[in-house]
């Protein structure tokens, strides 16, 4: 049997028909993810629930999320389906343009950054913030954490594709520590994603370092030195890499794996996705 989210809530019918929802997902069509922004604050705030860039936006263009005396619980997407309770907090003022002004709920904290709910949002970016009424028939209680969560742990390495602010982040060492472990165990072939063209460049990482080393390369300078990554750095800036681009591992080999058997592959991948003619590839 599932158990609705109001069993650990206990809130009474007042509270409710007082509560909003805030699920919270990216900043924007693919801006950061929420929980990225979570994760990166110090575990004392995350306990306490006062992240404050990441819940209680007071407006969206001209309409007001929240007023005064109202309170808010706020999620943190975790999958398409899944949340995480980051705060929970009475509003006291809604200034236009900035987070609002809020009063953490303590009798809640307990549950700040471990209570994990299932609940069908939907992806829409523009509505994210509801009567809690509307939601608490549907949202179920998956587990309560034992522990403050920590991030998502190393998946595989056929399923890395990571955004650049999350390589970036992954790197600065300000969330999920086994990804940069796990990429710099392993040589292999990868492609860098162009998501606002398609364009795509196929690379390959054959030194001690493995596939961190070479992607660390990219955070540094952003074109790696590749000529046609240069002339879009040139033309475009800093600023469009970290919009736009994205890293995915194709193939990955041990670190004593043959050179000469890596650019192999790269070279065939280059050819299956035509990147000389139609990508960021020169040669």
């Amino acid at each position: 049997m599932e158990l609705l989210l109001n069993s650990v809530l206990n809130l009474t019918k007042e509270e409710i028909d007082n509560s909003k929802i805030e699920f919270n997902m990216q900043a924007g069509s693919g801006g950061q993810p929420f929980l990225d922004r979570w994760l990166k604050h110090s575990d004392a705030e995350k306990m306490a629930g006062t992240c404050t860039d990441c819940s209680y936006w007071g407006w969206y263009g001209k309409q007001r999320n929240f007023y005064p005396g109202q309170w808010v619980f706020s999620f943190a997407r975790m999958t398409d389906d899944e949340w995480l309770l980051i705060s929970a907090a009475e509003i006291i003022e809604v200034s236009v343009d900035t987070w609002a002004t809020v009063n953490v709920l303590e009798r809640f904290v307990p549950l700040f950054g471990r209570l994990v709910i299932k609940c069908r949002k939907g992806n829409t970016f523009s509505r994210y913030v509801f009567n809690l009424s509307k939601y608490l028939e549907q949202a179920t209680v998956k587990e309560v954490l034992s522990c403050l969560y920590s991030g998502e742990n190393f998946e595989g390495y056929d399923r890395v594709h990571l955004p650049y602010h999350r390589l970036a982040d992954i790197f600065h060492g300000r969330i999920l520590p086994t990804y940069y472990e796990a990429l710099k165990k392993i040589t292999g072939v990868y492609c860098l994603t162009d998501t606002h063209t398609g364009k795509h460049y196929i690379g390959s990482a054959t030194g001690e370092g493995g596939v961190a080393q070479r992607w660390g390369n990219y955070l540094d300078s952003k074109h790696g030195g590749n000529k046609k990554l240069i002339a879009l750095y040139e033309k475009k800036g800093s600023e469009y890499f970290e919009k736009y681009f994205s890293y995915t591992l194709l193939e990955y080999f041990g670190l004593s794996y043959d050179p000469i058997k890596i650019l192999e592959r790269e070279q065939y991948w280059k050819m299956c996705l035509d990147t000389i003619k139609n990508g960021y590839n020169d040669n």
